[in-house]
């Protein structure tokens, strides 16, 4: 009996944590058309600056106000201008991709993009 009731405690504890009305808030609270008032983007989007499009990858180059990185993702149809947001998997230092015969300093390889509107 004491097994299943310490069981129904830390089941009752990690539940209302878990479901927690602010947690809940927090995690899905997105202001979707407003970027920051100083600019910036969040972190894991960008404004494409250029493509390079590879068998099987996109690379794309993204300035988020004023800082400007490279992302590789599954082969995505964009265009300079477009608004990018990205689900990172990993990033590299000194990358060599031997398709373009290119080293990136720093590259994140992201799992999906969205062009947002």
């Amino acid at each position: 009996m004491k097994i299943s009731f310490l069981s129904l405690i830390t089941l009752t504890l990690i539940g209302c944590l878990l479901l927690n009305p602010l947690n809940v808030m927090a995690l899905h609270h997105e202001v979707e058309n407003s970027p920051a008032a100083d600019g910036k983007l969040p972190n894991n989007e960008g404004i494409v600056v250029s493509v390079i499009d590879t068998t099987g990858y996109t690379y794309m180059e993204l300035d988020n106000a004023g800082r400007i990185f490279w992302i590789a993702a599954p082969t995505t149809q964009v265009k300079k201008g477009d608004h990018i947001r990205f689900v990172e998997s990993m990033s590299m230092e000194n990358f060599l991709s031997k398709s373009l015969d290119r080293t990136f300093r720093r590259i994140i390889f992201v799992s999906s993009t969205m062009i947002k509107k």
